[in-house]
């Protein structure tokens, strides 16, 4: 099977906060680990019937734990709060996270509301890189503003359990034969199958970015999707991309070097998306690694049967 890797995974099965839990790392003071940072300066705030007139700075939470606080000072009469936690994989589009809103604000906190003059805490449990508050206020202006804390935990070997995790990541999908989180990889085929169909390895494809195909020349001529081929994605299987009724793969004589290639995306989108299993066992080959080896006998038949189910069969 021949394949490169175009381009590789942003993200990790296990973030640096989880795998330190699972190890029992402990990295310093409670200070130390802790940081606050201001998100919408604390203020009398007008009147703004939108979410994007009040709007907080991002914050940067990839692998940490963090907690949006809301500090309510005074409605002024009739006025009512409204602020939710919005995220973001860039720090410029922002979306509202679910389940991220705080409970409205109110001068008596009367009915489904909560009353001013009091701190309120969200921890934030989704799988952006940043977030930010975003509030909107009604029938009059309200004293209010948000900070994040993040549990920004350090440790000397910060670096070598990033390299472990990365190293984790491509135990598990050597052993699953499966592309684990996003990534591009190209394919090439060394010549049109006898069916109608082409196989795609690694599961969880997302999509094909293209495909095409080399004459003797190293003339390149790029099929089209839709009618010249179709694509499955197939769930967690494995991918395929399939003739449509009544066309033919490309004929001619192919170039002698990797005459066919297909891009395509694949993998599972977030950590958060993994399957459960998947992410144990990545924990293990975590432990098993930092330790060298101390339990690798144990470790090892507890990895194996955690990704057993997951292993995809197919031949290429």
């Amino acid at each position: 099977m021949n394949v490169q890797l175009y381009t590789a995974p942003t993200i990790e099965p296990i973030t640096l906060a989880e795998l330190k839990a699972h190890l029992r790392l402990d990295s310093g003071t409670l200070d130390d680990n802790l940081t606050l940072t201001q998100s919408l300066a604390f203020a009398s705030h007008a009147i703004a019937a939108n979410y994007t007139t009040h709007v907080g700075t991002g914050v940067d939470v990839l692998g940490k734990e963090a907690i949006v606080i809301l500090s309510a000072g005074t409605n002024g009469a009739t006025g009512t709060n409204d602020t939710r936690i919005e995220e973001s994989d860039d720090n410029v589009t922002f979306t509202a996270w679910t389940g991220g809103a705080f409970t409205q604000i109110t001068t008596d906190g009367a009915g489904a509301t909560e009353p001013d003059n009091a701190d309120y805490k969200i921890q934030y449990t989704g799988t952006k890189q940043y977030i930010r508050t975003a509030s909107k206020v009604l029938l009059a202006a309200c004293e209010f503003g948000t900070s994040i804390l993040v549990n920004d935990a350090t440790f000397a070997e910060d670096d070598l359990l990033t390299a472990i995790i990365q190293a984790a990541r491509e135990s598990a999908e050597d052993i699953t034969r499966r592309q684990l989180l996003t990534a591009t990889w190209d394919y090439y085929p060394d010549s049109w199958p006898g069916k109608d169909y082409i196989k795609l390895p690694f599961g969880n494809l997302q999509s094909v970015t293209s495909v095409s195909w080399k004459d003797t020349d190293g003339t390149e001529t790029t099929l089209t999707a839709g009618t010249d081929y179709l694509v499955e994605t197939n769930g967690e299987g494995i991918g395929r991309i399939v003739l449509p009724y009544g066309e033919s793969w490309p004929s001619g004589s192919l170039y002698p070097s990797n005459p066919i290639k297909i891009r395509y995306v694949c993998g599972w989108t977030t950590a958060a998306g993994l399957p459960k299993n998947i992410k144990r066992a990545c924990k293990f080959a975590s432990e098993d690694s930092y330790f060298h080896g101390a339990r690798h006998e144990q470790l090892k038949t507890v990895i194996d049967n955690l990704l057993a189910s997951y292993r995809l069969w197919d031949e290429f």
